[in-house]
Order: structure tokens, then C-alpha cells, then sequence
């Protein structure tokens, strides 16, 4: 399967997760968006453009089951979560609710709201390693108030790699009055997801990672009972137009200025291709990859002597194993890794003093990988 990528031959590359990697053919046919666009630029951007991303959108909203029009392009998760902050209206007795698992990016993007508004950030502790699903739940609802306002939370968290019960999440969460967004930067194309049904107001998610999109490929939805509230980072030609044949949501969002619109319209193209490769299409991608990632885990929790730090169902294609019988520090690990035995894969810190390794299992990975990995680390590293 490698040969679909450009990734460098003499890397073992173990860190999908990170920032994906996009497949030949995908990229082959952003270059030829890219050359219509050139040919034309006012054709395509002023004539044309509205109608293919509209027709992206709709692709992308069958993957996730969504409704199209609740969704806008964007160019990466983190920007979906300033998007929201920054439009919600928060004063100085309002809660935001996050957790110890929160990505470092969207802490600093709930802080400066913090610091600017005088609201205060919550942060729930939700155990790791873990034993059941429950126990995410039972640490988050511990720390809702009457004066909870919004809470951030992940479907798949970034360092420890577990899958939160996000629906039941959601549901108990707005049972309390208290709306949820979402940060689902890893979940496209790692796990099926059914935004419907989980009913948030806010769900934001990568189209670059695991989906294998373009760098620059993202998506944020917005419920129709929340879109009022909701407008772009960068206000445009929207906010004025006369047109009532769209919603103001999506004539905000659809135009933020000149920019390169084809990793969004590359979009379907990921999807085509990657669900193209293993006979039952998508299906089969995630049971592959699934499989494979506990494989690997099984393995290197065995050469590192650790247990395991959640049940196989809490993870999707992504995990994470504790580096506790190593004694050299994440980052000289990393780099070590890396210079000397052409291993790509992060060492990640987790609370004060403990380090973990996270891996990824796509579909262009194999066991072999993993078991050099767990070869190197016991050949050189454990007990150092």
C-alpha cells in the first residue's frame, strides 16, 4: 500500500496522527484543480467555485452523516474552535468546562477567552489508564455547575488516544442546559462518526488526517438552532450581501477571501480513494487499521513490561503505551528514535513526571514496523 504515498522509504513512519499523509492520486487531482483554477482564476473562483464546494460539502456530509448545509470548510480543527469561542458571549461568573485531555492548542484558545472575558475554565481530571468509559463520564459530570456555560470536549483525545463516550456526553450535557464543542481533530476517517446523532451544537474535525485530504482541510458544524451565533474569524464579503437564496451562515463562510479552495474540494477525492482500497470500502480501512494498532500495542506493552492503559473499544486507530521502564527523557528518546534508527513516532508527556509513546496504525503500515520499534527500544532504550 506505501506505494500510494510519497513518505520517505527509509523512515519508518508510525506517526499517521500527527499530520496525516495525503495518497498520490489525491494530490494529483488537487494539482489539476489547481491548474483549472490558474487557467481561468475568475471563471473558477467567481463562477464555478460555489457550486463544487457546495457539491464537497455534500460528500464529506454523507461521510460523517451530517446535513450539508449545517457545515463549513475551514482550514484546520483548531480554527473551528476559535470560530466558537470567540462568537460565544461569555461574563465573568460563566464556567468552561474542559479536561486534563484537552489539546494544548484549544487550552490556550479557552484561556484567552478566560483572560479576556473573566470566565473561568474547569478542568475536569479524568483518569489515564483507565478502565471503562464510564469513568471519563462520571469525571466530567463531577465538575458541571449551575454556572457551567459551554464545555470542550474531545472525541479522540491527542496524547492518550482514547475515544470519549462523546454522544452520551453530549446528551447529559445538554439534559443541564450546557452545550458541548466538540474537538474531533483525529476522528474522520479513524472511527465512523454520525454527527446527527451525537447533537452537539459544535463539532469540528480534520479532513487532513485520517481522511488523507490535503493539508488545509477541515470542517466545522454548526446546529441550525446555533448558527446565528456563529460567525467566520475573517468577516468578508458575506456580511452584507443582498442574496436570500442561502443561508447567512453559509454565504459568511463559503467566501473569507481570495484564497486556495482546492484541498477543500479534494475533499471527496479522499474519500473515493482511500474507502477504493480494501474490498468493503471504508469499513474495512478502519477494521484494518484497528486491528492493527491493538496488534501493535499488545506488543510493544509487552516488550515495554507495562499494562495496557484502556480496553481495546476505547481506541480507534491511534494508542498510546507507557515509556515508565524507560528512564531517558520524551525528547531525547524522540530524537534518538529518529536520527539513529530513521523511527518517526512522538514521545508524548503526560501529567508531571510520566512520557508515553503514541502510535498510529494506517493502512500503509505494517506489523514489521512495529516490531522494529519494539526490537529498538529493548535493544537500547528500556531501563537506560
Amino acid at each position: 500500500m506505501q506505494h500510494h504515498w510519497l513518505l520517505d522509504k527509509n523512515i519508518y513512519f508510525l506517526n499517521h496522527g500527527s499530520y496525516g499523509a495525503t495518497p498520490i492520486p489525491v494530490l494529483d487531482y488537487q494539482n489539476s484543480l489547481r491548474q483549472k483554477l490558474e487557467r481561468q482564476p475568475l471563471h473558477f473562483l467567481a463562477r464555478e467555485l460555489e457550486g463544487l464546494l457546495d457539491q464537497a460539502r455534500q460528500e464529506l456530509a454523507h461521510f460523517i452523516n451530517a446535513d450539508g448545509d449545517n457545515l463549513a470548510f475551514i482550514p484546520n480543527a483548531t480554527f473551528g474552535v476559535n470560530t466558537v469561542l470567540r462568537c460565544l458571549s461569555f461574563q465573568p461568573e460563566d464556567e468552561i468546562l474542559i479536561t486534563n485531555h484537552t489539546y494544548n492548542a484549544c487550552l490556550n484558545a479557552v484561556n484567552f477567552i478566560a483572560h479576556r472575558t473573566g470566565a473561568k475554565v474547569v478542568i475536569a481530571d479524568v483518569p489515564f489508564p483507565l478502565h471503562s468509559p464510564q469513568q471519563i463520564t462520571e469525571a466530567i459530570l463531577a465538575h458541571v455547575s449551575p454556572k457551567t456555560k459551554l464545555a470542550l470536549l474531545d472525541h479522540i483525545t491527542s496524547i492518550t488516544a482514547l475515544i470519549f463516550p462523546i454522544e452520551t456526553l453530549v446528551k447529559e450535557l445538554a439534559n443541564r442546559g450546557i452545550d458541548t464543542l466538540v474537538d474531533a481533530a483525529h476522528v474522520p476517517g479513524q472511527i465512523p462518526v454520525n454527527i446527527d446523532s451525537i447533537g452537539a451544537a459544535y463539532y469540528t474535525g480534520n479532513c487532513h488526517k485520517w481522511l488523507c485530504a490535503p493539508k488545509g482541510a477541515a470542517f466545522l458544524y454548526v446546529r441550525p438552532d446555533k448558527q446565528e451565533l456563529i460567525r467566520p474569524l475573517i468577516i468578508s464579503h458575506g456580511a452584507n450581501s443582498p442574496r436570500s437564496d442561502r443561508s447567512f451562515f453559509r454565504l459568511e463562510f463559503d467566501w473569507m477571501g481570495t484564497d486556495d479552495p482546492t484541498a477543500y474540494l479534494s475533499v471527496p477525492k479522499a474519500i473515493q480513494f482511500m474507502g477504493s482500497l480494501l474490498p468493503q470500502g471504508w469499513p474495512d480501512v478502519w477494521k484494518h487499521n484497528h486491528q492493527l494498532v491493538l496488534e501493535a500495542r499488545n506488543l510493544l506493552a509487552q516488550t515495554l513490561q507495562v499494562s495496557l492503559p484502556c480496553p481495546d473499544e476505547m481506541i480507534g486507530s491511534m494508542a498510546s503505551i507507557s515509556l515508565e521502564n524507560i528512564a531517558l527523557s520524551g525528547e531525547l528518546l524522540y530524537n534518538r528514535m529518529l536520527k539513529e534508527f530513521k523511527i518517526e513516532v512522538p514521545t508524548v508527556p503526560w501529567k508531571s513526571n510520566q512520557k508515553y509513546i503514541r502510535i498510529s496504525a494506517q493502512i500503509y503500515n505494517t506489523i514489521e514496523q512495529y516490531e522494529y520499534l519494539s526490537e529498538i527500544l529493548k535493544k537500547h532504550f528500556i531501563s537506560q
